[in-house]
């Protein structure tokens, strides 16, 4: 039986490195993912969107390695809480940059299994994140 991987994050500024990540999360099963509401994103990173949640979802959804797409419906960090037990989710996939011990430990706590993702690079392309890609535009 193919494994359900879970995926949680913004995915405003959708590029690159989103895709690998959602490549790589699809090499160990079925890739479900949570993003962030509009509100919930203005709360955690004091910024509006984008795009729209819907924008971002429908975006989302046209990607291959996607089987479905949610917006959070919870608040705060663990704005993807109550689709866990709708989900059931053999595996949570996180990058570097949303890993936490608050995320670790509710996850955990619910008998899923937590990986990181080792953001792998695809052949000559670059490993892609938001931040750095931000900070570009910035300068």
């Amino acid at each position: 039986m193919t494994k359900k991987v879970f995926v949680s994050g913004c995915f405003d500024v959708l590029h690159s490195g989103h895709i690998r990540f959602l490549e790589e999360a699809a090499e160990l099963g079925d890739v479900y993912v949570s993003i962030g509401s509009d509100a919930t994103v203005q709360k955690l990173k004091n910024r509006s969107t984008l795009y729209t949640e819907n924008e971002r979802k429908y975006m989302l959804e046209s990607i291959k390695f996607v089987k479905q797409v949610f917006i959070g419906p919870d608040d705060g960090i663990l704005d993807f809480a109550s689709l866990l037990d709708q989900v059931k989710p053999d595996i949570f996939f996180v990058n570097s940059d949303g890993d936490s011990d608050i995320k670790r430990q509710f996850v955990e706590s619910k008998g899923i299994e937590y990986k990181i993702s080792q953001r792998k690079p695809k052949g000559d392309l670059p490993v892609r994140s938001t931040t750095s890609i931000r900070q570009t535009i910035q300068k």
